[in-house]
């Protein structure tokens, strides 16, 4: 096989191994966080509160088309992962190339939907009449480019498969820098308002994808196709397949759910949705931490599983959760203390945020004190996938979308609004208790089944 420049999850401590390879992961996510921040801030001050609320009102929306696409591709590359991990070079090129194939097909339907249902879907999430067309400006453009989203996931989560984390953050960096300037220039310079903060995360993100595609073919032995990879292996494209839709499943299960939530907060007003859109943007910083181990896991877990060391894998799950589970609570105390101070950057000077500070912190103070919960999902859940499992994992997402629904109708019957806020804690909750006991069975089960395998 060729030299290694990448991290080989494998060998080494798994406390280290998940710390090294974590930071990077949780760095870019900040950035990127932040980036959107300023994104939102762009919005608020230039454009005014109407279009922050409009972004806010969508941001369920981009997180049901970007999550499935997200997902889907990571999937993809949980096969290269385990590849990698069993020092298959040929298989891991092949990952690549019918990764390329079926991103390209997930792109394609991706933008038809978008086509047939989108003005549909804020329809029925209840958008403000006030604010409609600035949604619409704005998500519409974002899936239209939906293309450069796909591919600049997709070959981020190959070189996270491989144990690189360090360039993706570089790349994002790059995109989170170009997209700052490109708001700067749409929406100050041009006047394009929603359109123009749209626009400008589009063109970012194709900068980004473009990079990663260049960085993989060119110095990345390992990733680097002949000619005959590119012929299409059925098995190959069948198993890429396999792994990614039930994970883009999950997170588009996770998403709808998000969404009846999204619709049950627009029910009680514009000022409640121009609250929560700020608060989630900080809190969303804060708990990058959680979604971080979730891209870490796969990876540590794919390899682990491709050489069979199943006491590795849980070992890092047990360090997983150590390191989280004070991260959960630092992090629960941080965004209730900040939020009421961090939340005066996203209004125009002068504006009497009293009025939105209620409505902010009684969703903020629910979904704090359920972190640790939140954490439990992303590190089992993420370990499932990374071992194959991704259909069992898949009935999280649909405990917690049948959670999010329950709440969200009852929110709407008794008109309330701690309910409809509370949709998101208590989905992570039964979706963290459920993912626990699931990858417990789950990991007995592959152990019983490697145990067998050698004996024959």
């Amino acid at each position: 096989m060729s030299r290694r420049t990448d991290m080989d999850m494998t060998v080494g401590k798994p406390l280290s191994i998940i710390l090294k390879f974590t930071w990077p992961l949780f760095l870019g996510n900040i950035i990127q966080q932040l980036y959107n921040i300023v994104d939102t801030i762009i919005v608020g001050r230039y454009v005014g509160d109407k279009a922050l609320a409009a972004v806010g009102s969508t941001g369920t929306l981009m997180f049901l088309f970007i999550g499935v696409a997200n997902g889907m591709v990571t999937g993809f590359s949980v096969l290269t992962s385990q590849r990698y991990g069993a020092k298959d070079e040929e298989g891991v090129k092949k990952t690549f190339t019918h990764g390329i194939y079926l991103s390209l097909i997930l792109a394609a339907i991706q933008t038809i939907f978008s086509i047939v249902f989108l003005k549909l879907l804020l329809i029925w999430m209840n958008t403000p009449d006030s604010i409609f067309d600035y949604a619409f400006a704005y998500i519409s453009t974002i899936t239209m480019g939906i293309t450069a989203t796909v591919f600049n996931n997709y070959f981020a989560s190959l070189l996270r498969a491989i144990g690189n984390s360090k360039m993706p953050l570089f790349f994002l960096m790059m995109s989170a820098a170009i997209n700052i300037a490109l708001d700067l220039v749409f929406i100050i310079v041009f006047g394009w308002e929603t359109f123009g903060a749209a626009i400008a995360t589009v063109i970012s993100q194709g900068c980004s994808a473009i990079a990663g595609a260049c960085y993989c073919i060119i110095r990345v032995p390992v990733l680097r196709p002949s000619l005959k990879h590119w012929k299409i292996h059925w098995p190959t494209a069948r198993k890429q397949f396999v792994l990614g839709l039930p994970m883009a499943l999950v997170n588009g299960i996770t998403a709808s759910g998000t969404v009846i939530m999204q619709s049950a907060i627009n029910l009680f007003g514009a000022v409640a949705v121009t609250a929560i859109t700020a608060a989630n943007k900080f809190s969303s910083i804060i708990n990058m931490g959680m979604f971080s181990i979730g891209q870490t896991m796969p990876a540590y877990v794919g390899q682990n599983t491709g050489a069979r060391k199943m006491d590795r894998i849980k070992d890092g799950i047990k360090a997983a959760m150590k390191i989280f589970s004070v991260y959960s609570i630092a992090a629960g105390i941080l965004v209730i203390s900040l939020t009421p101070i961090v939340m005066k950057i996203f209004f125009p000077t002068g504006t009497d945020i009293s009025v939105y500070v209620p409505y902010a912190m009684i969703y903020i103070v629910e979904s704090a004190v359920c972190y640790i919960a939140l954490a439990m999902i992303f590190i089992f859940r993420s370990s499932m996938q990374g071992a194959g499992y991704a259909f069992i994992a898949m009935s999280v997402g649909l405990a917690e979308f049948f959670v999010r629904l329950i709440c969200s109708s009852l929110s709407k019957v008794f008109n309330n609004y701690y309910l409809a806020v509370g949709c998101d804690p208590i989905a992570w909750i039964a979706g963290g208790l459920l993912s626990m006991i699931l990858a417990s069975v789950v990991f007995c089960k592959l152990r019983r089944s490697w145990e067998e395998q050698s004996k024959t």
